[in-house]
């Protein structure tokens, strides 16, 4: 999961907020030109390792492999290319090949990562499908840090120390009712992008996820999965792709999805606390759905006046402050009377630890990053985004808001290194190749138009369309409390205002944990998160 604190990008957030903040885990993108690619080989089509772990009282024999799937740019195109991503002898792709490779048509070689128990029956053995977001991130952080067969170890929230890092056989990996496949997205990984204009076929809401849908056709075909229950699982931007893709799948493929699980979503970007501070100004639901992982910051470093003994039923009382007091002062503007300023101010500061005369010195409107800066800024402290119970020094001690998220900083390294050295003495693949733990987007920004809607991103129609035309699809959602990035209150509001019939809603189940953005960092909140994510997927396939 690439990350940082701020993003410079046009087109984030309905192109409205030029200092938006990247969601998730999103770090600096590269100044490289687009077309400054690494000069390796190609990566190997396929290297299978084998491994074991123990899970639950199980231990568990699996085949690890490792490779490359290379999809087309298009469906038509895709259809015409083989296994080697060359293609099919006879075609028309074929038979109008252009004589430079750089004037091939668009293709992407996909890396990918699967682990299959051994000596299981694929009809009666899930698959899940894992990925990243960024947009611009591989899957290095799920695949290292969730549920995969292997963990690295952070349970703390302070900065790790360098190397020699810590990675462990992972307990509560998913291996137990799932196989797993974690998929890096084009341009990441060992995976490249070829032929021309590359980045345009694969770089954008749309595109992005219509790669994904072939990379998985093309996967349960080579490893003969038709028939196997399959469920996808993303995590930040990779829960609004997964939106996207799973109605491409449902509704473009006829290709029913079981369950689709989401952490740490976003479907709507103008729910994001930084954009309206910043471009979009009126959209006070931001605000609002952020209120209560601010209170629950507050409480984590204990910055309230009066302290509740217990994180939940203080964070219910601030949610129902938030719906209510706080939206009808919010929604009034300018009509806003002097004392209901102030009372509402004081109620903020009872929640958060802000100061009344910040609170009204920003018009009742905290945006993500002037809390983080503000909240420990009397010890010239930052408090995280990704993961809010982190903090650092202050990199400017008069910034209006954060200038980096101390969270990112702490663990990034740690996940890097591990996989490098993991992935080439375990899995033994990638000797000679350079990983991308995300995309050199340089002078290709990434397209956020969806369905040619240049203005408004919000893709909670497509997950409503595919639960619709699939009655039977059930969707899990999973967010941390202490998430600045995507907070669980807006995952919340947005699956509550999804466009379905009241009688679909209990095919969505919520589960939130005392964690941040990646709720595994922390060991008690990834039992969590193994177990309920495990009972979802067993209890999906036992109902008919």
């Amino acid at each position: 999961m690439q990350r940082s604190a701020r993003l410079i990008a046009a087109a984030l957030l309905l192109c409205l907020a030029p200092s938006a903040r990247l969601l998730a885990d999103d770090k600096p993108k590269s100044d490289d030109k687009a077309d400054s690619k690494p000069a390796d080989k190609p990566a190997a089509t396929e290297v299978t390792t084998t491994g074991s772990v123990d899970v639950g009282g199980q231990h568990i024999l699996y085949n690890a492999i490792a490779g490359t799937i290379t999809v087309g740019g298009s469906d038509a195109q895709d259809a015409q290319l083989g296994y080697d991503g060359k293609p099919i002898p006879g075609s028309q792709l074929a038979m109008e090949a252009p004589k430079e490779p750089k004037d091939e048509p668009p293709t992407a070689r996909m890396s990918y990562f699967a682990y299959f128990k051994k000596d299981a029956k694929p009809e009666e053995r899930p698959v899940t499908f894992f990925y990243n977001g960024g947009p611009g991130s591989s899957t290095v952080w799920l695949h290292m840090g969730s549920l995969g067969p292997k963990h690295v170890v952070t349970d703390t929230d302070q900065h790790l120390p360098a190397a020699p890092y810590k990675l462990t056989d992972n307990p509560e990996s998913l291996l137990d009712v799932s196989d797993l496949v974690f998929i890096d997205m084009p341009g990441t990984g060992f995976g490249r992008l070829l032929g021309k204009d590359s980045e345009k076929a694969f770089w954008g809401i749309d595109e992005d996820a219509n790669a994904f849908a072939r990379f998985i056709q093309r996967f349960i075909t080579k490893y003969s999965r038709w028939n196997s229950p399959k469920f996808i699982f993303g995590e930040s931007y990779g829960t609004t792709r997964s939106s996207v893709l799973v109605d491409i799948l449902e509704n473009n493929k006829s290709f029913d999805i079981n369950g689709v699980i989401l952490l740490s979503q976003i479907f709507n970007f103008t729910t994001d606390v930084d954009a309206p501070a910043s471009a979009n100004p009126g959209v006070d639901l931001a605000y609002v759905l952020a209120l209560p992982t601010y209170a629950a910051t507050g409480w984590y470093h204990k910055k309230l006046t009066n302290q509740p003994a217990a994180l939940e039923p203080f964070l219910k009382e601030v949610e129902d402050f938030a719906m209510g007091p706080y939206m009808h002062a919010l929604a009034l503007g300018t009509d806003i009377t002097d004392s209901e300023r102030q009372s509402v101010a004081e109620k903020l500061r009872d929640y958060t630890g802000i100061p009344v005369a910040l609170w009204i010195k920003a018009n009742l409107r905290l945006s993500g990053g002037q809390f983080e800066k503000n909240l420990q800024d009397a010890d010239n402290l930052t408090t995280g985004r990704l993961d809010t119970r982190f903090s650092g020094p202050s990199l400017n001690n008069l910034s209006e808001g954060a200038d980096y998220d101390p969270q990112s900083s702490a663990i990034s390294s740690a996940y890097v290194s591990l996989f490098n050295d993991y992935v080439r003495k375990d899995l033994k693949y990638g000797e000679g190749q350079t990983f991308l733990p995300q995309a050199l987007f340089g002078s290709a920004p990434w397209d956020f138009k969806h369905n040619g809607n240049p203005i408004l991103v919000n893709v909670a129609n497509d997950l409503a369309e595919a639960m619709k035309t699939n009655p039977r699809l059930r969707v899990m959602v999973n967010g941390g409390y202490y998430d600045l990035a995507t907070p669980f209150f807006a995952a919340q509001y947005e699956e509550k205002h999804l466009p379905i019939p009241q009688s679909l809603a209990k095919n969505i189940e919520y589960d939130w944990y005392e964690s941040g953005h990646m709720v595994y960092v922390r060991d008690s909140s990834l039992k969590q998160l193994h177990d309920r994510v495990a009972a979802f997927i067993t209890k999906t396939q036992s109902e008919k």
